[in-house]
């Protein structure tokens, strides 16, 4: 082997020697403890990046440590290959996006490769084959005969350019977030999964979830969005028709001056039937942000549309207005408005001249005329007033007693409401599963037979933007109904693809059974017991993923509640404090720095610069830096195989015979044994491991001299070494394969268990303590580690900068801090 660091070489040698010998290919082992992790896979963009290398480093780093802790470790790889960017580079290509997905999935496998992770590629899927979607058509249809899936009408946001759904957190400024077109309010048929069902459940489990990040855990919360309260029932004048709202303040409902309803609620569309000014506002209220940070901030606009509601207790007549800030998919599409105690209300009340009336006073100032209102509602909880027979009541009192009267007149209830909405999965594109439904004319919708299962996607396609190809492919969805014979449709609709992301997990512990969604192979790797990914999907698809992965527990697939029993959320990768990103012009092409410096440096860079959780400056000067201590330790490795061939080889290391100095460095490796151990294993903190194991080796390099010069110290160096690249190689596993392989070792380093901490070393023969002389620094001193209390004070006093400072003055005190310290009060 060459003197000179060449890492291509080394990096290509050990990346065939792990595929050859199926290093990473593991089956079910109940004699070992399993150990399965897992980094949330990538789509297929056709390139790595940055964030890519940080996350599977991380994933690979925790792999590789916990297979040297002796368990049976599952790390697989995938690709969530649907989606709409698959289609927008399609058309921009001019190829269908199979072959470009296809193609693209090709390429990045070869760059994980080559980045050295440990992946069982036997187990590899891609969401967009048929042998992988065709089970989730299966549990849909199984879903669709239990009532957890339904099709009704919904308002959506509607994309014109890319001609799709979209979620409110793809809407910015009112506009979609990759074509940039103003987004329409539009109402479509949509199929929908009963996520709601599972709302307190999802909550409850959180608590379950004591591995994840607590700020993941409030997020998945808020979004849940669990609120007691009241819903209220108000007649309308002259009709039959009743307006449903919930509030959580039902002590506030005697203040109550109008009712607000959004502009899809059906009486508001029925009003505009006769009014143009009524049907304008819907219009533009059709494309406004529905996101809540801009519904947060936008002018607050509305107008009556025609009608009054009746006070559902005092029988008042109130003006029914539409209103931007209420939205048909929240609630019931309508709000009773308080504006002495709701700021968004007040300042719709004050802009349209509406009655402001005060009905809640705070507990310690009944009189109301110590609460101002003309600036601004009163908010918090306190004691009714002008509200009759609830006169006096405290708010917590009045949240009990006006509900319990609602519901004696049939007017109300007390209920609970989530902020979560039931999943609506339609999406109106191409590149994604096809909806196993059949729509007949006579039967309605039915699901497609089990036998009939998968619905294929035709992938011989072009893609031209206007609206999904298979929608005008008869040979797809012309079919017969499953029940009657008759003439039928297959539905054209898409899944959302967070129905893929949902439960891949699952699928890579038994990717090859060809005749059920999972087997018992899931129950033995589930669950997963570190999930690594980014914060952005600290939501959704974590949310996704536990609901799906509840849906199987009841299909009897998996056991246990939850998917993912640890999570790490990492931080992004910036340049120059901004995100990387394409549109930025600010990208490092990971493959590039492969080229130049090797994926070792590219690993040892990322696991280096920043603790996983926090965002990670990218910089040159840091790359280069890792390189030259690669390059460093190679050579130090080299220079040691050299001396030792020539002096015969090394001798069996014998721990009685080392010297004081010596016995110094072998008590530093197994205290670094043990931090090292502690920071990648607990604290997953591999920034402080790097740092110690060089901390470790610069000892070592400064006593070389002395440690070459006789057969134990050159043993011990060896043995140094040894430690120096176990405790490395989940970080660094290509330099380390072959040097491991060059210091004579026959069985490689990727099957060599992690190193054991030796307690008797950790045991000191000597301890030095600081001298102080009124708590200032003016000596050392060097005893026996079983020295007392009572001569180390006599030592102190002996040393000759403790004598220089006490000369003349009397000793009042002497502290003793064990293994630290002595300080001489004197004076």
């Amino acid at each position: 082997m060459s003197q000179a660091y060449n890492p291509k070489q080394i990096e290509l040698e050990a990346q065939q020697y792990w595929a050859q010998n199926r290093c990473f290919n593991v089956t079910e082992d109940e004699t070992k403890e399993k150990y399965y992790c897992l980094s949330m896979f990538p789509y297929p963009s056709g390139q790595l990046h940055m964030g890519h290398v940080r996350n599977y480093s991380i994933g690979d780093v925790l792999s590789r440590f916990m297979r040297m802790q002796g368990k049976n470790v599952l790390q697989p790889m995938g690709w969530d290959a649907f989606g709409l960017p698959a289609e927008n580079a399609a058309m921009k290509h001019k190829v269908a996006p199979s072959k470009w997905t296809r193609e693209n999935i090709s390429y990045m496998r070869e760059q994980l490769k080559r980045l050295g992770f440990g992946y069982d590629w036997e187990r590899e899927i891609a969401t967009c084959n048929s042998d992988y979607y065709r089970w989730e058509q299966w549990l849909f249809t199984r879903l669709f005969k239990k009532g957890i899936v339904y099709k009704k009408n919904a308002i959506v946001n509607w994309d014109p350019v890319d001609q799709t759904v979209l979620a409110n957190e793809q809407v910015i400024n009112g506009r979609g977030w990759r074509s940039d077109a103003l987004v329409e309010r539009k109402e479509i048929p949509q199929w929908f999964l009963k996520i709601t069902d599972y709302a307190e459940e999802l909550l409850q489990d959180i608590d379950q979830l004591d591995g994840w990040p607590e700020q993941v855990r409030t997020m998945q919360k808020n979004w849940i969005g669990r609120s007691e309260g009241a819903e209220i029932h108000f007649s309308v004048v002259d009709s039959d028709d009743i307006i449903k709202v919930f509030t959580t303040r039902p002590d506030t409902l005697m203040g109550v001056t109008y009712v607000a309803v959004a502009a899809e609620h059906p009486l508001c569309l029925k009003m505009a039937q006769n009014n143009e000014q009524l049907q304008a506002f819907i219009n533009e209220a059709k494309v406004m942000s529905t996101a809540e940070a801009d519904m947060e901030t936008m002018e607050k606009k509305g107008m009556a549309i025609g009608l009054h509601a009746i006070h559902p207790i005092t029988g008042e007549q109130l003006p029914v207005y539409t209103a931007n800030f209420v939205l048909m998919g929240y609630g019931e599409g309508a709000v009773m408005s308080v504006p002495a105690h709701d700021q968004r209300d007040y300042e719709f009340a004050k802009k349209y001249d509406l009655a402001i009336k005060q009905v809640i006073a705070p507990a310690d100032k009944q009189d109301a005329t110590d609460v101002v209102i003309d600036q601004c509602a009163f908010t918090e909880k306190g004691v009714l007033l002008n509200s009759a027979q609830f006169d006096g009541l405290s708010s917590l009192e009045a949240m009990s007693a006006i509900p319990e009267a609602l519901e004696k007149i049939n007017k109300g209830n007390k209920r609970v409401q989530y902020r979560l909405r039931d999943w609506g999965v339609s999406r109106q594109r191409y590149w994604g599963t096809p909806i196993p439904i059949i729509n007949c004319p006579e039967c309605g919708s039915l699901p497609v037979p089990e036998e009939d299962l998968p619905v294929k996607l035709p992938e011989d396609v072009i893609i031209t933007g206007e609206g999904s190809p298979i929608k005008r492919m008869p040979e797809f969805y012309q079919c017969q109904c499953p029940k009657c014979g008759a003439d039928a449709e297959r539905e054209t609709d898409t899944f959302d693809t967070f129905m893929e992301s949902s439960w891949y997990y699952a699928r890579y512990c038994s990717p090859d059974n060809d005749s059920a969604m999972l087997d018992e192979r899931a129950n033995y790797w589930g669950p997963v017991d570190q999930y690594v990914g980014g914060i952005e999907h600290a939501i959704l698809h974590l949310l996704y993923s536990r609901f799906f992965h509840k849906l199987m527990r009841d299909e009897g697939l998996v056991q246990g509640d939850e998917p993912f029993k640890n999570l790490l959320t990492q931080g992004m990768v910036l340049k120059d404090g901004a995100k990387m990103s394409k549109s930025k012009g600010n990208t490092i092409d990971p493959q590039g720095i492969i080229d130049q410096y090797g994926a070792d440096t590219a690993r040892l860079f990322m696991m280096y610069a920043a603790p996983p959780e926090q965002s990670l400056e990218w910089s040159d000067s840091g790359v280069e830096g890792q390189y030259k201590y690669l390059k460093r330790l190679w050579k130090t490795v080299m220079e040691h195989i050299a001396l030792t061939q020539e002096k015969g080889g090394v001798s069996q290391l014998d721990i009685t015979s080392l010297d004081k100095e010596a016995k110094k460095l072998r008590r530093k490796l197994h205290q670094t044994i043990r931090s090292v151990s502690d920071d990648i294993g607990r604290r997953h903190t591999f920034n402080t491991a790097i740092a110690k194991v060089r901390e470790l080796f610069n000892m070592m390099e400064k006593m070389s001299a002395t440690l070459e010069g006789s057969e134990q110290g050159l043993a011990l160096k060896q043995d140094v070494l040894e430690h120096i690249l176990l405790m490395l190689s989940p970080i660094v596993p290509h330099i380390s394969h072959q040097l491991w392989h060059n210091l004579g070792h026959k069985q490689a380093i990727v099957d060599e268990l992690w190193p054991v901490v030796d307690e008797s070393a950790l045991v000191a023969d000597s301890v030095q303590y600081i001298v102080q002389v009124n708590g200032k620094l003016r000596d050392k001193l060097e005893v026996a580690a079983d020295t007392d209390k009572q001569r180390i004070e006599q030592y102190a006093l002996e040393t000759a900068g403790a004598i220089r400072n006490i000369e003349g003055k009397t000793v009042r005190k002497i502290i003793v801090v064990p293994g630290k310290l002595v300080n001489i009060v004197a004076n």
